[in-house]
């Protein structure tokens, strides 16, 4: 069974948000369909294993922001590889609150959800959001997942519905300093710059997940 044939199917990149009582809390999410237009209802799946899972079933709200081509690519690293438990993940993020919940304001639009019901699989829960609220953000496109992929350069995060697990694989590779690429070993992001990658200063950190340099294995 070829499981990369589900890369074919379409996918988009989004930040969902949710609340941790008071504070704000969101992760990243790619797994998210409107099923229905009027009334309009939009379907998100969101890993057990995320925080923003628990805070949506106990809100009984989320929102949606979609990331967009321009989005900064940092946003994936905040929102997709470290855990809302132990990081305020709005902080230092320019965002709007919309009936009560954090947009992000480097997006392309965003959407704001009731949830109506839920359907539980073995590890994900699919939250069907009836839509209170939505807009859009400017005019740059909708960054998609094959985008985030073959441009951005990035993996999808262990709980996203899309993880493969041959993308570690992929880091698990001896550090050969000889090499011109060099991957990071957190998020996947490959660095092909002009300037050898040993000759970055100590204090260079991945655009994505802001991991240092001893994060990085050469390709």
């Amino acid at each position: 069974m070829n499981t990369k044939v589900f890369r074919n199917l379409s996918y988009g990149v989004y930040v969902v948000s949710s609340l941790d009582q008071e504070r704000n809390t969101g992760c990243i999410a790619n797994s998210i369909m409107q099923i229905t237009s009027s009334p309009a209802t939009i379907a998100v799946s969101m890993n057990h294993d995320n925080y923003t899972n628990s805070c949506i079933a106990s809100t009984g709200m989320f929102a949606v922001s979609i990331l967009s081509e321009e989005s900064d690519s940092s946003l994936i690293g905040r929102f997709g590889f470290q855990s809302g438990k132990d990081v305020n993940k709005f902080d230092s993020v320019d965002y709007s609150v919309k009936e009560g919940l954090p947009i992000v304001n480097d997006s392309c639009g965003y959407i704001v959800c009731r949830v109506i019901d839920k359907m539980e699989t073995s590890t994900h829960t699919v939250f069907l959001g009836e839509v209170i609220d939505c807009d859009t953000i400017g005019t740059a496109p909708a960054m998609t997942y094959a985008y985030y992929h073959k441009v951005v350069k990035g993996k999808s995060p262990k709980n996203a519905p899309t993880y493969l697990p041959e993308e570690d694989a992929a880091n698990d590779i001896p550090n050969d300093s000889s090499t011109k690429k060099w991957t990071c070993s957190i998020c996947g992001y490959v660095y092909d710059g002009d300037i050898p990658f040993e000759e970055l200063p100590q204090d260079y950190t991945c655009p994505i997940c802001k991991q240092g340099k001893e994060k990085f294995k050469a390709l």
